[in-house]
């Protein structure tokens, strides 16, 4: 019996936010949510089972959790935990500041929640409405006193630069305001206008303009510079963390190490196999309830393939990508068949190659999508599928 990760997926929340592509819906009553989370559960303990595995990371995201009800929120924590292993390092769980009270925050404490990943996005009220939020910045603060009130003591906090009117003094100033909170981890992401949200359908119409591109990179810049001086490690593109502060459950992500997923959207990648459950509340608990499982899609990734998977993963981690862990992996001598493409980037100062090494250097980070695809197309595989692709940009 081996380990791996488990993600469990709540496609709930109490509002959708305006720039939201992942699957998360408001439901229409306690009622939907209890009976979606009984087919959960029961996804959750058939894979456990059918895996032969022990989970050491758990992640319980979405949506957001927290906007389950008390009892429906304990049962699928309790399961979650009952597939654990001894060793558990981390059980995250993702909240948004105004869905957590006290009550909640114990029950995620009785069952072994020791890190929650709160969805701050900025500190700037005016901000916050413009992104379609229903939190205020203060309740950020509050959010994580009640969490440490409850014993746990690591939170993360998910900020977003780029956003429409934002300034380099206004996201200073969240930055600033998240350090002070005193957090172990901050992840900051870039706003992005993904097809059918309300933010893409306002830029299409012209009332909502997107910030400036060399804004954000600056933004960006800004955010490692910032983050770094108050103690933080860049670990990853988006990702910063104090001393022991990594998320290692994402960690198993961008290292392609196996991982159970569970729930309406969920994928997983277990035995080299990786899958994605239907993105359909409806059509998952119908495929729950006929065959014990809902997925939509499967692949087994093996030579190139799998070399551009990890080779995509690979870079996003700060300390790069391992060629022997590669070639070991995939039969696939990535410096071999990239020499131009790779000696070209370093060359212009946006890798940096040793035989033992390939990472992006701070310039790099900047256009790492273009690097990341000249290089598949050299290896000549495909573009890593869609299975993952999202799960991973977290």
């Amino acid at each position: 019996m081996g380990s791996c990760g488990l993600y469990v997926h709540v496609p709930f929340c109490a509002a959708k936010c305006g720039y939201c592509d992942f699957l998360s819906v408001v439901p229409g009553g306690g009622a939907a949510m209890t009976g979606l989370i009984a087919r959960v559960i029961e996804e959750l303990r058939s894979r456990v089972s059918e895996s032969r595995r022990r989970a050491d990371t758990i992640y319980v995201g979405g949506g957001t959790p927290t906007v389950l009800g008390e009892g429906d929120l304990g049962n699928l924590l309790r399961t979650a935990a009952g597939a654990a292993d001894a060793r558990l390092r981390e059980f995250s769980v993702e909240a948004n500041p105004e869905s957590l009270t006290a009550s909640k925050v114990a029950i995620l404490a009785r069952h072994g929640v020791n890190r929650v990943s709160l969805g701050a996005q900025s500190f700037q009220d005016r901000e916050l409405r413009i992104l379609g939020r229903i939190h205020q910045a203060a309740a950020t603060a509050g959010a994580v006193e009640i969490i440490r009130r409850n014993g746990i003591q690591r939170v993360s906090l998910d900020l977003l630069f780029g956003i429409p009117g934002q300034t380099p003094a206004s996201w200073r100033d969240s930055l600033s305001r998240a350090v002070d909170l005193g957090v172990d981890h901050v992840s900051c992401y870039g706003l992005t206008y993904e097809p059918g949200t309300r933010l893409a359908e306002l830029m299409d119409g012209g009332t909502v303009t997107p910030c400036d591109e060399r804004l954000e990179a600056q933004m960006y810049l800004q955010a490692i510079d910032q983050l770094s001086a108050a103690g933080f490690e860049h670990y990853e593109i988006s990702n910063f963390a104090r001393e022991g502060g990594r998320c290692e459950h994402n960690m198993l992500y961008w290292q392609g190490k196996p991982y159970i997923g569970v729930g309406p959207s969920a994928a997983g990648y277990l035995d080299g196999r990786r899958y994605r459950n239907v993105a359909d509340i409806t059509e998952y608990i119908r495929s729950v309830d006929g065959a014990g499982r809902a997925e939509a899609e499967s692949e087994t990734l093996a030579g190139t393939a799998l070399a551009g998977e990890m080779t995509m993963l690979g870079l996003r981690l700060i300390e790069g990508l391992d060629p022997s862990a590669l070639r070991r992996r995939c039969g696939v001598d990535i410096v071999a068949a990239c020499t131009e493409t790779l000696r070209r980037f370093a060359e212009q100062g946006l890798l940096q190659v040793s035989p033992d090494r390939i990472a992006l250097t701070r310039q790099g980070l900047l256009v790492a999508d273009t690097i990341t695809a000249e290089l598949l197309a050299a290896l000549d595989g495909p573009l890593p599928s869609s299975i993952d692709r999202h799960r991973a940009a977290r």
